[in-house]
């Protein structure tokens, strides 16, 4: 359904974002001592490669769009708690910045690996 060369970099790009949130929970967590936006960024940041991983073992191409699908979604909810972390001054601009372009690109990724799978029969 995709090529190796396209799965290779979801899956890395995908992890990658994952320990990132992961560190930032940690940070969220231990310095700010905010609990539960923190909670709900971990849970969404890290179920966009879980949702990856589920889709590149995909029965059917009907399958395989539906994870990609829920991992769009997880993806653009994780964009919705960083900004949320952000504008509460939870996440310093510049930690910010970095992590939510990271966040962005997984999202375009994604977007692209759907467009092309809906489009080709």
């Amino acid at each position: 359904m995709v090529g190796e060369e396209k799965q290779n970099v979801i899956c890395d790009k995908s992890y990658a974002f994952a320990l990132q949130i992961i560190k930032l929970y940690k940070f969220l967590t231990s310095e700010q001592k905010e609990f539960v936006l923190s909670k709900q960024l971990l849970r969404s940041g890290t179920s966009i490669g879980a949702n990856v991983e589920e889709a590149l073992a995909a029965s059917s191409k009907a399958d395989f769009v539906n994870k990609l699908n829920i991992a769009a979604k997880e993806a653009r909810e994780s964009s919705y708690w960083l900004r949320l972390l952000k504008d509460s001054q939870y996440i310093p601009e510049n930690a910010f910045d970095s992590i939510h372009k990271d966040c962005l690109e997984v999202r375009k990724i994604i977007s692209k690996i759907l467009i092309t799978t809906k489009s080709n029969p």
